[in-house]
């Protein structure tokens, strides 16, 4: 490449990176929350016109009567928590002044690795930190609990863009300035992780702000994949399925009639490969609801249908 090429590449890089940062930093606040711990800080993402913003649930975790956000013009609003999710490691929260412009929420679904990605945050002491770099890895997954449910947050987002201190709640964006995702974790030198906003999390967005929290759904099975036989597998154009180790008595699952040793090929109508295909299908508008789940036993395709149990039934 020429040295003109050069330029021009750098040139338009440096376009998208500042198009994206003028037009979310006013979006972007910075955090002060106080909990039994002490204080804390992070970022957040205005994502409506009526003041509510998304950060992360680890973020205002324990956070005592909210908190106050800084915006980039300087502005200080009161917050308030109005809901978080731990499992997803999301939380919403609502300026009682709305005073910034809504950020657009992307579908992190349509990335793909090698895609210039710009995180925006607003830790203190760094306003308006903006970084760069590129989607490094999809279809991570990182450990979440809330007191002893354990859940895997699936799809993360790993990305080469620097995160600095007080950028989780912050907004990682594409090219065209939407948020894909909210910055989560930094795993290690030169490695950033964000939760992404695709349909399973805007459902879960969606009910933190009509409800405060996020209702799951419980099956009682636990499993790992395994390989499909090649010819069903060429047949359902599937390789892997998801063997039970585990079923729960008097669980949904074992009410349903799954065993032992199943192996869980598809549920409402979708492949099942990993335990996170499942893990989407476990929120709230599957609990009383019909489960037609099918399995393969002794080499034989079988139909069952499972009615999940919201978790907070689980004794």
């Amino acid at each position: 490449m020429s040295s003109d090429s050069e330029q021009r590449a750098l040139d338009a890089y440096s376009q998208v990176v500042t198009t994206v940062a003028a037009q979310l930093l006013p979006s972007v606040a910075a955090l002060s929350v106080r909990t039994a711990r002490g204080a804390g800080a992070g970022s957040a993402v205005t994502f409506t016109d009526d003041g509510f913003l998304l950060t992360s649930a680890h973020v205002v975790a324990g956070a005592v009567g909210g908190g106050t956000a800084t915006f980039s013009d300087g502005v200080d609003a009161r917050f308030d928590v109005v809901g978080a999710d731990p499992l997803s490691d999301l939380a919403v929260l609502r300026v009682r002044a709305a005073t910034a412009p809504p950020a657009p929420l992307g579908d992190a679904d349509g990335l793909r690795i090698g895609q210039l990605v710009v995180a925006v945050g607003n830790p203190m002491g760094l306003a308006g930190s903006v970084t760069a770099g590129v989607v490094s890895g999809l279809g991570r997954s990182i450990p979440a609990r809330d007191g002893r449910h354990l859940r895997l947050i699936d799809d993360v987002i790993q990305t080469d863009a620097a995160l600095n201190p007080g950028n989780s709640g912050g907004a990682l964006a594409d090219s065209a300035g939407h948020v894909v995702g909210v910055n989560t974790a930094v795993a290690g030198y030169g490695l950033g992780l964000a939760v992404p906003i695709n349909s399973t999390t805007r459902q879960i967005i969606g009910e933190l702000v009509s409800t405060g929290r996020v209702r799951r759904a419980w099956l009682g099975v636990a499993g790992v994949p395994v390989p499909l036989p090649p010819p069903l597998a060429q047949r359902l154009g599937q390789r892997t399925g998801l063997r039970v180790v585990e079923v729960v008595p008097g669980s949904p699952a074992g009410v349903a009639g799954i065993y032992l040793g199943d192996i869980v090929v598809s549920a409402a109508g979708r492949p099942v490969q990993t335990v996170q295909a499942l893990q989407r299908l476990m929120l709230g508008p599957a609990i009383g609801t019909r489960l037609p789940i099918t399995l393969l036993r002794r080499g034989a395709l079988v139909d069952v249908v499972a009615i999940p149990a919201a978790l907070e039934t689980r004794t």
